[in-house]
């Protein structure tokens, strides 16, 4: 049987706070995502639809991780006036 979703790993970690206050914390977690990210990755940077590399990355692992969860909770009232906004963003991004 395949599996439907790829499974990942990530670590955050504080380097520095504006505050000027001892950072350190840490947060680490697994997931799912229903696409490829690391092919998304690759393919938002191909685009150059950003200056640098660095908001690609931002952008595309915020917004994968963001649409995941909209996603599998696609009926929550949260997202009720979010969800086709979301669509059409995605749509005009997908034509990029």
């Amino acid at each position: 049987m395949e599996k439907r979703n790829n499974r990942y790993h990530i670590d955050l970690k504080e380097l520095e706070l504006k505050d000027g206050s001892i950072a350190g914390k840490n947060l680490s977690f697994e997931f799912e995502n229903h696409d490829d990210l690391f092919k998304i990755f690759y393919l938002i940077k191909t685009k150059n639809l950003f200056e640098d590399e660095k908001t690609s990355l931002e952008f595309t692992l915020g917004l994968k991780l963001f649409t995941e969860v909209l996603i599998k909770n696609k009926n929550h009232p949260l997202f009720e006036d979010l969800s086709p906004a979301i669509l059409e963003f995605m749509k005009k991004l997908k034509s990029y």
